[in-house]
């Protein structure tokens, strides 16, 4: 693997090899095994039949990154390629393409299948660094076992022991460390598969006990009382929905009680999902998210079975869907997540993503899935979001090594509802203690959806001293499918936008110069996209202190005024 590591890597790496890689250690993870599984949950999940076929071919594809395989799968040099990153060894050994094997059908994918599995096995039969971490241990034995009728119900009874053996010290080494130092979505995952494991193996009450208890712990810390998931991404709200779909299904299965934490969190969550989609199906881009795949998202609605009512605003994951016509727009009107649900975060607070019926117009610019990477770095910064960056300061402080530094403060919205409009306000102070300023957005959409009217202001934050002026810019990332130009006018330039489907757009803007430009689409496990992006910049109006000097201003002197920007995405009509 690729990724960095630190000395307490390498100390913790130490210090597990001695207390799991002894004889001692493997000898009490042994115990009775089944011939066969007395449970076995139905997996829900669709599979992508293209990636069966190259998976056939030795292609594996994960995290953007493509490796072939030409190793036996019985040798260490195919579980750990050279130069594959810890995002593209996790999805390896996670078992996740199992499903593309079985959407590709027939009894090649199959013999594929078990060779695969039992050459991990072989090569993996006792505990074996990272590839037996609580995360890939729970993701691989859920997989494992949700898929056993595709890959293992008609096999010969060595396969079938090889595998059930395997799975019953995966699952014990799993209890043992749980739940370690994971955290969010990976924590719900590694509680899936013990509480899989613990459902089919013999004497699995205590396994399962163990799985109830962290779930039940875990549920309030990461589901907020809007139904929203505290890392406010909305893939790992899809994610997490996901897992504990699995987890009631498994339940249902082996007739247990379901834990009245688990219902009330799906039923609360499914429509926070349906908030966070956009008119393709897929999701909006904030905070590590990606589009994901519609018919994945179809199939976690519809297995939700939720009857919870659609919600326009999310008080507590603090979003707004604002929905007129056709058009829809999604504005991240909250804070960044708090410290230990941010690893993934990006500094886009005020950031919004806009909408025509299937198609987007104004986005995000994606997230890169292996954290530590550059483009990780760069892609969760300020100027990779469709909202205000000051000079050229994130709003949020992000670390190359995953997570947020500084960050703004908590942050109110007002909506307002009513026949001719709807609107969403929202402000925040990121820029506050550099700057002494403050941005606040206002976003309007009429009811036909017919045109969309912001307002950015930056304002002098109270109590903070002059300065100025500084430079800005209101950036507004367009979809790699929308084309666009500038076109010049007596009131200055606007950019003219063609949707895929014929419909027209023009964005205006007064208070600032409007430049259209390039930038870069990462919105999904595709390669990057060239897409472009219509920035309108300038300076905010000079404070009493545009030397910069550290000092307040004196009651009556010349105190800084407000810099403020209209602009506007207004549907052209058809000529004639």
């Amino acid at each position: 693997m690729t990724g960095s590591r630190d000395s307490w890597d390498w100390l913790r790496d130490g210090v597990e090899a001695l207390a799991f890689g002894n004889p001692l250690y493997n000898m009490m993870l042994g115990g009775r095994t089944l011939s066969a599984l007395p449970v076995v949950p139905q997996d829900l999940w669709p599979g992508d039949p293209a990636r069966g076929s190259a998976l056939l071919d030795g292609v594996f594809e994960f995290a953007g990154q493509t490796l072939t395989l030409d190793a036996s799968p019985n040798t260490e040099a195919f579980w750990q390629p050279e130069g594959a990153s810890d995002a593209w060894y996790a999805g390896l050994h996670s078992f996740h393409w199992l499903r593309d094997l079985r959407a590709l059908g027939g009894d090649e994918a199959r013999r594929a299948a078990r060779s695969l599995v039992f050459g991990w096995s072989y090569c993996h039969a006792v505990w074996h660094g990272d590839a037996w971490s609580p995360f890939l241990a729970g993701t691989r034995i859920a997989n494992w076992i949700g898929l056993h009728d595709f890959y293992c119900a008609s096999a010969d009874e060595s396969f079938r022991a090889c595998v059930f053996d395997s799975l019953g010290r995966q699952t014990r080494h799993l209890k043992q460390v749980m739940p370690g130092d994971l955290q969010g979505t990976k924590l719900i995952t590694a509680i899936k598969g013990l509480a899989f494991g613990a459902l089919v193996l013999p004497n699995g009450k205590a396994c399962y006990a163990e799985a109830r208890r962290l779930l039940e712990r875990e549920l309030p810390h990461q589901i907020l009382p809007d139904g929203g998931h505290v890392s406010r991404n909305p893939s790992a709200h899809l994610m997490v929905l996901r897992e504990l779909i699995d987890i009631r299904a498994a339940l249902r299965a082996a007739k247990v009680e379901l834990p009245p934490a688990l219902t009330q969190a799906i039923e609360r969550m499914a429509p926070v999902l349906r908030f966070l989609r956009h008119g393709d199906g897929g999701l909006a881009l904030f905070n590590g998210g990606r589009e994901e795949e519609a018919a994945l998202v179809d199939t976690v609605l519809t297995q939700a079975d939720s009857r919870a009512r659609p919600v326009r605003s999310l008080p507590d994951s603090k979003f707004e869907r604002l929905h007129g016509g056709r058009a829809l727009v999604i504005f991240d009107a909250g804070a960044p997540p708090p410290t230990g649900a941010d690893r993934r975060a990006h500094a886009g607070t005020l950031s919004f993503e806009f909408g025509i019926g299937k198609e987007r117009l104004v986005v995000n610019c994606g997230a890169h899935p292996e954290i530590g990477n550059p483009w990780h770095t760069a892609l969760a910064g300020t100027a990779a979001h469709s909202t205000v960056m000051i000079g050229d300061l994130d709003s949020s402080e992000v670390a190359a090594e995953g997570g947020l530094g500084r960050r703004p403060a908590p942050i109110t919205c007002e909506r307002r509802d009513s026949g001719d409009e709807i609107t969403a306000t929202a402000s925040h102070d990121g820029y506050a203690a550099a700057f002494g300023l403050i941005h606040r957005r206002c976003l309007n959409l009429d009811p036909q959806g017919t045109a969309l009217h912001g307002e950015d202001t930056l304002e002098p934050a109270p109590g903070a001293p002059a300065s100025g002026p500084h430079p800005f810019a209101v950036r507004f990332h367009l979809h790699p499918l929308v084309q666009a130009r500038v076109e010049e006018g007596i009131d200055g330039p606007t950019v003219l936008m063609l949707l895929p489907a014929g419909a027209i757009w023009r964005f205006s803007a007064e208070g600032a110069a409007v430049e259209l430009g390039e930038s870069i689409y990462c919105g999904t496990d595709a390669p990057p996209r060239p897409c472009f992006q219509i920035t309108a910049s300038g300076e905010t109006a000079p404070g009493a202190n545009a030397s910069g000097e550290n000092k307040p201003v004196a009651s009556g002197e010349n105190k800084p005024t407000a810099t403020s920007v209209t602009w506007a995405f207004t549907r052209e009509q058809p000529s004639g």
